[in-house]
């Protein structure tokens, strides 16, 4: 589980989103590639980056995510998914959201 968390907007063109997570065995560089709902709830999506800023090993990871309505200067929260149950209908749900993305840049 991220211990904090730092959202900043890259310099690129592209203007790429990415969040640092402060892990026991380091900080991680990631990619914000979405957030998402799944049955009323946020999650975002994130791809980790290595060194280079290049994700080589395919893996996204996903996290539940909120954001302090009250104050929008605090830093979301990410909480990690323990539950099989709940994580297999994200994933389900990240995946139609991948399928729409892929239908509209074929369109």
């Amino acid at each position: 589980m991220a211990d904090d968390i730092n959202l900043s907007a890259d310099d690129s063109e592209a203007e790429e989103m990415t969040v640092t997570l402060n892990l026991d065995d380091g900080d991680v560089v990631c990619a914000v590639v979405t957030i998402f709902d799944c049955e009323g709830r946020d999650y975002i999506a994130l791809l980790p980056l290595d060194e280079n800023g290049d994700n080589t090993q395919g893996e996204v990871w996903i996290y539940r995510y909120s954001e302090n309505p009250d104050d929008p200067n605090e830093e979301p929260e990410l909480e990690y998914i323990d539950d099989d149950e709940e994580f297999e209908k994200v994933e389900e749900a990240f995946d139609e959201y991948l399928d729409s993305v892929e239908f509209d840049e074929m369109v």
